[in-house]
């Protein structure tokens, strides 16, 4: 028996849009990253972009346990010496760009290199609830009916 390895022209790939609001971090992330990489198809091919789009709404309602929102750091660096800034979660949650909270969960979870990019292309996060995807006629995919702790 041979193991089974996906070709380009056999990978089908569908769009998924997933709504976070009220949904804990990392139980998002973890979920959208299996779509991305297509492990939840019985065709997955590690060395293929097989997963599918995702679309991810209310990405400022995302739900952090404990006290994560005051005190979880993302960093960030200028490229000048002495340029570490740092912000609170909840400080990015609350300014200009709150989508940046689930990209940075997404991406740490894909492995890097040029297919991690690939699969990062994949992936589109809106604030709010108004997308402009409808023409792609996106499915739902209910990451809260998962597990009963993915809701908060």
């Amino acid at each position: 028996m041979k193991t089974y390895s996906a070709k380009p022209s056999e990978i089908e790939k569908k769009w998924l849009l997933v709504d976070a609001e009220d949904i804990v971090l990392g139980r998002l992330a973890q979920a959208v990253a299996n779509v991305l990489r297509g492990k939840h198809k019985p065709t997955y091919t590690p060395h293929m972009d097989c997963g599918d789009n995702v679309i991810v709404i209310n990405a400022e309602k995302v739900k952090l346990t404990g006290n994560k929102r005051d005190t979880k750091i993302y960093y960030r660096h200028t490229g000048y010496p002495g340029g570490i800034k740092s912000q609170t979660a909840g400080q990015i949650l609350d300014g200009r760009y709150p989508e940046r909270v689930i990209e940075k969960a997404i991406e740490r979870m894909i492995p890097r290199g040029p297919l991690g990019r690939q699969q990062m292309r994949n992936l589109k996060i809106y604030a709010g609830t108004e997308h402009p995807h409808g023409a792609q006629s996106p499915e739902t995919f209910d990451v809260a009916a998962l597990n009963p702790k993915n809701k908060r």
